[in-house]
């Protein structure tokens, strides 16, 4: 099984949210979807949810949890860091992205070019 670190990597404050999440969606067998979708100010946007596991899925065990990830996705998401920020000023989930070479206001979408 391949390391969380080759593809993504999740901070603890993120996981601990995710785990929350899973816990509260109350439906077995669950894990967090990454994935990368075409759209947004920037060319591709990030797909983020709750979903079971599809069979061409990459999955990796995280802390209490699976990550799962189409084979399209993993293209643009290996070496990501998937972040949490709360409090007043939070935006939620963060994606840091070492491939995007730029990104819109928002952080929610990005280009490779």
């Amino acid at each position: 099984m391949p390391e969380t670190q080759q593809f993504v990597s999740i901070t603890p404050v993120a996981a601990e949210e995710v785990k929350k999440l899973i816990e509260k969606e109350n439906k077995p067998g669950i894990g967090l979807r990454l994935g990368v979708k075409g759209g947004g100010c920037s060319g591709l946007s990030y797909d983020l949810g709750f979903t079971a596991q599809e069979q061409s899925d990459t999955v990796i065990e995280h802390e209490g949890f699976q990550v799962f990830m189409d084979p399209k996705s993993l293209i643009y998401l290996k070496g990501m860091q998937l972040d949490y920020q709360g409090g007043l000023q939070g935006k939620g989930f963060v994606f840091v992205n070492p491939n995007a070479k730029s990104t819109c206001g928002c952080g929610e979408s990005f280009s490779l070019t």
